[in-house]
């Protein structure tokens, strides 16, 4: 793990990875077994807009969407949570310097092959395509594995797992 130093009581763990992951769902799995609240940044940009993120990102495009969640999440204040990111968290790096800060962030890891498999229609799901609309599943995660990888304090492969086998290997990798 990356050595680092974390604002003073500031003990989140941060989810982040590819669209269905599992960080939204696996989040509450591992809250409970942390005994943690839980915190899902995607549900605090739509109640901040009042739109659905596929809305926001069809309305604004993808590069004033990632504005929003930037200024989102840099704002976290949360402490003794558990926080799933959206996928796209990676592409701005003042939140993801701010998130590092106020937690341990813990990449998802996916392969492709199960990427493929858990998102077969992935056009409504608020998935940024900051190549555009011709912008492919095999090209989304190209280019976002990098970044997860920069940003990770912890990698935790969750290729076939369930959402509790894979919080408590989570869980067991923070320890």
């Amino acid at each position: 793990m990356k050595e680092k130093s974390f604002e003073p009581g500031c003990d989140n763990v941060v989810l982040i990875g590819m669209p269905g992951a599992g960080k939204s769902t696996l989040g509450i799995v591992l809250a409970k077994i942390l005994c943690r609240d839980f915190v899902d940044a995607d549900l605090l940009i739509q109640q901040s807009c009042d739109k659905s993120l596929q809305r926001l990102i069809d309305t604004l495009g993808p590069d004033a969407f990632i504005e929003i969640e930037n200024q989102v999440l840099s704002e976290m204040s949360f402490e003794h949570s558990v926080i799933a990111t959206g996928g796209s968290a990676v592409y701005s790096d003042a939140a993801m310097e701010h998130l590092g800060k106020i937690g341990r962030v813990v990449y998802l890891k996916i392969s492709f092959d199960e990427l493929k498999a858990r998102l077969a229609d992935f056009s409504d799901r608020g998935v940024v395509m900051k190549g555009g609309i011709g912008m492919s599943l095999r090209d989304l995660y190209d280019e976002r594995l990098p970044l997860y990888e920069k940003y990770a304090d912890i990698t935790v492969d969750v290729n076939d797992l369930s959402i509790t086998a894979a919080a408590r290997k989570v869980a067991a990798a923070l320890k």
